[in-house]
């Protein structure tokens, strides 16, 4: 199904596989990768994409926090990206990583982003084009804004409060870590939870569920508002925090109901489980 026929609140934010392919050498378009395996761009990629990686790039490397404004500058520059190009992101993991950037990229106020919907999964499975060359674009003189930590981001503190006035909540993590069963991800390292279990009154419903497996596409409009809201009580109107362990699956959960779906205040809380599994004295139901 097309996308525009999906009835989505913003169906601007998605391209698809056929309108990317299309628009490879356009001037004012500069194609992102992001995945969580770092060594995948260099195995083959989508023709004149960029390498953006998540630990190195997106990541502060001395603190547990995002880049900051010069160095997001920088970044901006060094790929080749204005204030007036449209960046559109693509990875693994069924974009996991893609939305994860595309939310880092908005904490800057970058207007003009969108993600191409299915990612790497659903360009290998249409067999186009990949290549090893890497592509150099001449640096830009990128204009950023201060990062915005209080419109689409959640600390700590703001769960707390948030706990403490009833709203909603959405654990976006397997099941065995919601329950907390497990304390990490099947196949993944404990990332230094010592605490399993789920923040009170969150709604269990995995990143996964808004994809379709089979291509990593994302489901419709229709197919959204069942899981979200008639399965699990959720209104465009409410006021959301998305989890999960480290912020990259709740991440693609914010996209899901803040640009699919049309939730005007939805934030991702990126400290996640490795941080409240942590905390002295947090509350914790299992």
């Amino acid at each position: 199904m097309k996308i525009e026929d999906r009835k989505y609140a913003h169906p601007e934010v998605l391209v698809s596989t056929d309108w990317a392919a299309d628009h490879l050498k356009d001037e004012g378009i500069r194609i992102i990768e992001s995945n969580e395996d770092q060594l995948l761009y260099s195995s083959g990629h989508i023709p004149g994409a960029v390498h953006v990686d998540w630990t190195k790039d997106l990541n502060d490397q001395v603190i547990r926090d995002y880049l900051n404004k010069d160095s997001f500058k920088k970044l901006m520059s060094r790929i080749g990206v204005s204030n007036t190009t449209t960046v559109i992101f693509y990875g693994d993991k069924n974009n996991w990583w893609a939305c994860y950037a595309y939310w880092v990229f908005k904490l800057f106020g970058h207007v003009k982003a969108k993600v191409m919907d299915g990612g790497r999964l659903k360009w290998e499975i249409e067999k186009r084009e990949l290549t090893r060359d890497v592509p150099t674009y001449p640096e830009t003189k990128y204009k950023a804004k201060e990062r915005d930590d209080k419109t689409i981001r959640a600390f700590r503190v703001d769960v707390l409060k948030h706990i403490s006035a009833g709203k909603k909540l959405v654990d976006v993590r397997s099941p065995e870590e919601y329950s907390g069963e497990r304390l990490h991800m099947p196949n993944y390292p404990n990332e230094g939870a010592l605490r399993g279990g789920h923040i009170p009154g969150a709604k269990s419903i995995p990143w996964a569920k808004a994809i379709n497996p089979d291509d990593g596409t994302f489901k419709t409009a229709d197919e959204l508002k069942q899981i979200y809201e008639k399965e699990n009580n959720l209104n465009s109107k409410d006021n959301v925090i998305a989890y999960c362990r480290i912020g990259e699956r709740s991440s693609h959960t914010w996209f899901v109901l803040k640009n699919l779906l049309g939730y005007d205040h939805v934030r991702n809380y990126d400290g996640s489980w490795t941080e409240w599994g942590n905390l002295v004295g947090v509350p914790i139901e299992k």
